[in-house]
């Protein structure tokens, strides 16, 4: 075990007690004297103008105190959702952002689309008012699949967006490309679907929103993934100064990158709240959540590899379809960022050449989910390296093998710009082989046929990005107060990633203390510190390694103010284990009677860049040829996170990680009628959620290269799993299909899926 591992080695966490007590403190559990209740109106249909909008009689509604519709927030100036698609793209294009009120004014263009908000006495009141909204709508066609919506003629979402093409943007040559094509011994084509699903956090989204007339000030109470990211798009969306929006949020049930951006329903109750000058709160139901929060993934990649004659990579191709949604989302660009930033895999593939176009469809706008474009480019790279082995009649392990980078390659900058650190690609792939008896699975297939079931075996070896986030630097801040205690304050915000274990024992390894004496605070109403929200695996990496600068710091000034107290020169005072002394005096003071004498507060940060974990899982998967069933016999994941701070959150992180990808994998799609676009999978009654026996073993082991970007070592975690369980599920189906002749399917690999491959290829022959 690792010396940064040695307060954890009980695997316990800080949060558990007071969240599995019920003594947590969630978005909807917050209550202001005098508050009112909100409830939305919301669109029942996928394209229609608004021809008329009646709301006199909610008016008088008995509870009633406000209605607010389209005009308001056009009044008001509402207008403009933040977007990130703000660099150049294909040709100098720039995006093509459509306005979207925070109130739909005039059009809708998705189902569940907010059209008015009713603000009553009581969450009762307001929705039974709500549902006395009278609107007219005059139906417009829909195009919810973003192919049809990118074709020649289709009917159009904004005037400002022609095609329904709101950004165009490549990545790599094309010549170089092109040539290797031209020669290439082999090629292998391939076309897939990465596809839509609904984050589903626990936690219903919920808002307080209370204005401060004196100050002309708004205060929130939200779920977040992190305060500076959503003042700033919340300014950016109302233009209300960032310093006069404050934000509070305590526990967090789930983020997975939905709880970043500012929705337009927070800017709403802005409205409401300052019209009222009461407080107003609304608490979404499950079915809002799943037609109005962010949806993720929903990417069309077509992809081309070629290889030698000898099976080396020498070029791949990805034509991508980005399904947006009805609006650009401000945290949806990662889906590009980050497949550009890892296209070429754990592989050295010297021609890299990908173009997107990003598509505006009748549906529920595209956010940041687990992994935000990672799993999707692991999926459709990896896919290829299947359909290659197969191709060249080869091991899919022998072929990786032959083209991964090498570790004398590291730092590897790849086609695409990126610079992958360091990664020992071999280490970690043959440690994963003997996890998983990779040459004994032939025997073991045998035995499953022999009791009638197909039994297939997948591989992915995947990398990614993760550290970057839209802060330039990383803060921290202690504060030593006179009764001793060490309080880290950072902007960071958990949402089940246990940042009250992790950082404390960081503080608490640097000044050689026990975790007990440190207590952090996330997201201090107010707090000015810098910093990025807890997104792509990179809070331990950006405020974790704040938090070390931080007590680093600590120790230095504290070693000036000791040598006050002791007389003594700051260079004769040594600090060790929460105590100042000096080898020139037996005299010495502790940390903690210190802080009694002078409190202390330091900040620490710094900027901290991109790391690369990496990892690879072996899956077998077999399937019932009798009624389509799959079922996961043998999960095994090696993965080099960095240095491990604490094993057992580490360990959660993965096997969290890996069940949510298998939800994608065997379940989990939010289905849109083609022509009317109505969601058909809008509730738990017809959306497939993972449930704890989808995989009921996960066999893990770390192979760790410590990281120089984190002075700690550390890379990120959070998403690996599912970065690598998307592909290699999807490869132990299609295995355990291909005697039969199933060569492609498309997810969710569900059973009546299944068996209707099964069957088609048993009539074809």
């Amino acid at each position: 075990m690792d010396q940064h591992a040695s307060h954890a080695a009980d695997n316990r966490r800080v949060e558990d007690v007071r969240l599995i007590t019920g003594a947590g403190t969630f978005a909807a559990d917050w209550q202001a004297a005098g508050q009112l209740h909100a409830c939305f109106v919301r669109s029942d249909r996928a394209h229609a103008e608004i021809v008329a909008l009646d709301a006199a009689q909610v008016r008088a509604y008995p509870g009633v105190r406000l209605v607010l519709t389209g005009e308001d927030a056009v009044q008001a100036g509402h207008l403009h959702a933040p977007h990130a698609f703000t660099y150049p793209g294909r040709n100098g294009m720039k995006a093509r952002a459509p306005a979207r009120p925070a109130l739909a004014a005039r059009r809708v263009r998705f189902v569940g689309e907010a059209v008015a908000l009713v603000v009553a006495d009581t969450a009762a009141a307001a929705r039974d008012a709500a549902e006395r909204v009278r609107i007219d709508y005059r139906d417009l066609p829909a195009v919810p699949l973003a192919e049809d919506a990118l074709a020649a003629g289709a009917p159009q979402l904004h005037d400002d967006v022609p095609g329904n093409c709101a950004f165009e943007v490549e990545a790599g040559e094309e010549a170089p490309v092109a040539a290797a094509f031209a020669g290439a011994a082999h090629i292998v084509h391939l076309k897939v679907e990465s596809t839509r699903v609904a984050p589903s956090p626990m936690e219903p989204r919920a808002c307080l929103v209370v204005h401060d007339a004196a100050q002309d000030s708004y205060r929130f109470n939200v779920c977040t993934q992190g305060i500076t990211a959503l003042r700033k798009q919340l300014s950016d969306y109302t233009g209300v100064p960032e310093d006069k929006l404050v934000i509070e949020a305590r526990d967090v049930g789930g983020g997975f990158g939905q709880r970043t951006p500012a929705y337009p329903e927070y800017c709403a109750l802005m409205l409401a709240a300052r019209a009222t000058a009461r407080p107003v709160k609304w608490v979404s139901t499950r079915e809002e959540g799943f037609l109005a929060d962010t949806h993720g993934r929903s990417n069309i990649i077509d992809g081309k590899l070629a290889l030698d004659g000898d099976g080396r990579f020498l070029a791949m191709r990805l034509d991508w379809i980005n399904d947006m949604g009805a609006y650009l989302s401000p945290v949806a660009p990662g889906h590009i960022r980050n497949t550009v930033a890892c296209m070429t895999g754990v592989y050295r593939i010297p021609a890299l050449y990908e173009t997107f176009r990003v598509a505006l469809t009748n549906t529920t706008p595209i956010g940041s989910y687990r992994g935000a474009g990672r799993p999707d480019i692991a999926y459709i790279v990896e896919r290829l390296v299947n359909a290659a082995a197969i191709e060249l009649n080869m091991d899919a392990a022998d072929l990786r093998r032959r083209n991964f980078i090498p570790l004398a390659a590291f730092p590897y900058k790849t086609p695409t710009g990126s610079t992958y650190e360091i990664a020992d690609l071999r280490g970690v792939f043959d440690k994963a082989l003997k996890l998983a008896d990779w040459v004994g699975f032939a025997g073991r297939r045998s035995k499953a046929a022999a009791a009638g079931r197909l039994r297939g075996i997948g591989i992915a070896t995947v990398i990614e990005n993760t550290g970057p986030g839209n802060s330039p630097i990383d803060e921290a801040e202690i504060v030593l107060d006179a009764s001793g205690t060490i309080t880290v304050y950072v902007v960071a915000k958990s949402q089940g990633q246990s940042h009250e274990t992790t950082y404390p024992i960081i503080v608490a390894n640097a000044l050689g203390v026990p975790p007990a004496n440190v207590k952090l605070v996330e997201c201090a109403p107010g707090t000015q510190l810098r910093g990025s929200a807890t997104t792509g695996s990179r809070s331990t990496v950006g405020a974790g390694s704040a938090c070390h600068l931080a007590a680093q710091k600590l120790i230095e000034e504290g070693k000036a103010l000791a040598a006050l107290e002791l007389n003594l020169e700051p260079s004769q005072v040594d600090y060790a284990q929460g105590v100042f002394s000096s080898a020139e005096s037996k005299r010495r003071i502790t940390l903690a009677d210190l802080g009694k004498a002078k409190p202390l507060a330091v900040k620490g940060g710094g900027a901290f860049g991109a790391t690369f974990p990496n990892g690879c899982h072996i899956a077998e998967v077999e399937v019932d040829p009798e009624t389509g069933r799959p079922e996961v016999v043998s999960y095994c994941a090696v993965d080099d996170c960095g240095v491990i701070i604490h094993h057992g959150i580490v360990e959660g992180q993965l096997h969290g990680g890996v069940v949510q990808g298998a939800g994608q994998v065997f379940g989990e799609h939010m289905f849109y009628d083609r022509q009317s676009g109505q969601p058909l999978t809008a509730s738990f009654l017809d959306y497939v959620m993972p449930r704890a026996g989808l995989i009921r073993d996960i066999r893990a082991e770390e192979y760790a290269t410590p990281s120089k970007i984190s002075p700690l070592g550390v890379k990120g975690v959070g998403e690996s799993g599912c970065t690598a369980s998307v592909p290699v599920l999807v490869a132990a189906v299609m295995d355990a299909l291909r005697p039969l002749g199933v060569t492609h399917l498309e997810m969710p690999l569900t059973p009546s899926r299944l068996w209707q491959a099964m069957q088609a290829a048993a009539i074809r022959g």
